[in-house]
């Protein structure tokens, strides 16, 4: 099968707080084409936001929201007895506060990913899911939610295509696979060898598949690869990335949206 013409490369990014850094922020948005923004729950705070919105602009890169749980000694990783009244009135409170720092640059919210503890418990808490659905419905100009391939597992994908909500999928080089197509996340980072990382990648650019840990082809469509950027060579790992991109002939943007035209790029 022929390759893509473009992918996303996405990366979760403005996670420090106050004096705690968290990322390479300023390394990696270079690399990137869409920053997932922490919106100040699990991971950020109002100047942090500022700043890696600023980057963002000066990179050319489309911001989209990355709401959590309230929980920032947890990084937002521990779950909640939440409502979805609760969970509607989070997500909105987030990407509200960051979609006021991008409209203060002229720039367009480009889309929604839960993070941590809430992504878990969107797998399969329907009614948790059909209210953050309807929240990404109601605050996102064009809405659209990034949800790792494939995206027919879970619950927020299925709430979110019910209400007409574009999900595109994301593939990962920096974790492994399960034979169910299951992300591995590890308990503690660990350096990816760059090597695997560019094999594997070339063979999803050209067979639409991933390997998993015991080396099955998984079948897996896919718009954006994410990178994690507090790795410890994520810097590296998106480099590798971009070079494979480059040396394959796939161009590295934004999600642009289906039909043709039918989304621009969130940018300056």
């Amino acid at each position: 099968m022929s390759g893509p013409a473009s992918i996303d490369i996405n990366c979760d990014c403005g996670e420090s707080f106050g004096n705690w850094p968290m990322g390479a922020d300023d390394a990696i948005m270079p690399l990137i084409t869409t920053a997932n923004a922490a919106c100040g729950f699990h991971g950020g705070d109002p100047q942090v936001m500022r700043k890696t919105v600023a980057l963002a602009h000066e990179n050319g890169v489309a911001v989209g929201a990355h709401p959590g749980l309230p929980d920032l000694v947890g990084f937002g990783r521990r779950k909640m007895d939440i409502t979805p009244d609760d969970a509607y009135a989070m997500v909105v409170y987030q990407v509200g506060a960051l979609k006021a720092f991008l409209e203060a640059r002229k720039m367009t919210l480009h889309h929604v990913k839960p993070h941590g503890a809430l992504y878990v418990m969107l797998h399969d808490q329907e009614e948790v899911a059909a209210a953050v659905a309807e929240a990404i419905h109601d605050t996102c100009p064009v809405p659209l939610l990034y949800w790792p391939a494939p995206v027919e597992m879970h619950a927020l994908p299925r709430a979110a295509r019910k209400l007409g909500i574009d999900v595109v999928g994301e593939v990962y080089f920096d974790l492994g696979y399960s034979d169910e197509a299951k992300l591995i996340v590890e308990r503690k980072k660990v350096a990816n060898d760059l090597g695997d990382v560019a094999r594997r990648l070339r063979r999803f650019l050209s067979e639409g598949v991933v390997e998993s840990i015991s080396g099955k082809a998984i079948p897996i469509v896919a718009e954006t690869i994410c990178v994690h950027g507090d790795g410890p060579n994520s810097v590296e790992i998106a480099r590798t990335i971009r070079t494979v991109l480059a040396e394959e002939g796939v161009k590295a943007e934004a999600w642009r949206g289906s039909p043709p035209g039918n989304r621009q790029r969130a940018i300056a």
